[in-house]
């Protein structure tokens, strides 16, 4: 059997990919650029490094792959040391990876991209993972691009953020009405769905989102009461809630919400007008 290749095999949607994936034999293969991750897998799966400065390492490590899921990104632009992560630099390292796979021989790719990008958008994130997705179709490679809206569960940024805030302050900061939604889909249910876009071989975008669709206030109402927690829902200007935000970054040593991951918020870009293809819905699992 042709091997199947995941990015990221140690991070949140690419570890779930691998899960489903070993329940059904296939031999995974992982592109990695965290070797230092633990790895849960052990050696049920064989591990390469994500060397997008290596064409040719590219190459190799994709031989004799039937399907190359994609899940590699970068959350924000930031600099670490001398390096410097950018959004268009990640769209730069997946065409690169798209084209060595081309070159590998590499049957089908399923990409994992987000709903409502466009390369219009005045937000980078989402201008960028669409011309992606222009590249990746131009390629002329069998493909299937997935486009959650919001990715909840154990290890997701978003909805344990929030939580994390509810437990801890007596006041939560509202964006502007709380109005905004929010269409959360479980990893799992994403990565059911990227998988069974790999068997298929016709070219298709689909959005995976949830079947439940909050509002921003209503999803924070829904935390408070399953945390158990009374809390105080204060509509902030948004330069006050990134403010905040700053502040709690120092104690935390992690970046709780971004300038742009607000604004995304604000535009409505986090649910999808399609069809929802998730079945957990995100009120149960929180319940759990």
């Amino acid at each position: 059997m042709k091997k199947h290749t995941v990015t990221g095999a140690f991070g949140f949607t690419g570890k779930y990919i691998v899960k489903q994936l070993l329940q059904k034999n296939f031999p995974i293969h992982t592109l990695t650029n965290s070797p230092d991750r633990p790895n849960p897998f052990g050696d049920k799966i064989s591990i390469s490094p994500l060397n997008f400065d290596n064409f040719e390492s590219l190459v190799d490590s994709l031989k004799e792959t039937e399907v190359l899921y994609n899940t590699y990104w970068i959350r924000f632009n930031y600099s670490k040391g001398n390096l410097t992560f950018a959004h268009a630099k990640a769209a730069e390292n997946s065409l690169r990876l798209f084209h060595a796979a081309k070159e590998a021989g590499v049957n089908r790719i399923v990409h994992i991209s987000i709903a409502n990008c466009s390369i219009d958008s005045p937000f980078e994130y989402y201008h960028w993972k669409a011309r992606l997705e222009n590249a990746l179709i131009e390629t002329g490679i069998s493909h299937a691009i997935i486009r959650p809206a919001v990715i909840f569960g154990n290890e997701d940024i978003l909805i344990n953020n929030l939580a994390w805030a509810i437990r801890r302050f007596p006041v939560i900061p509202l964006i502007g009405n709380g109005s905004f939604k929010i269409q959360p889909i479980f990893v799992e249910d994403l990565a059911h769905i990227a998988i069974e876009a790999g068997q298929n071989h016709s070219n298709t975008i689909t959005d995976a989102a949830g079947p439940e669709i909050f509002s921003y206030k209503e999803l924070i109402r829904m935390l408070c009461k399953n945390l158990s927690k009374k809390r105080i829902l204060l509509p902030l200007h948004p330069a006050l809630i990134l403010m905040a935000s700053k502040m709690i970054n120092v104690f935390t040593g992690d970046i709780l919400l971004t300038r742009d991951e607000l604004n995304m918020i604000r535009n409505n870009l986090m649910f999808s007008a399609q069809p929802c293809k998730g079945v957990k819905r995100l009120s149960d699992w929180i319940s759990e």
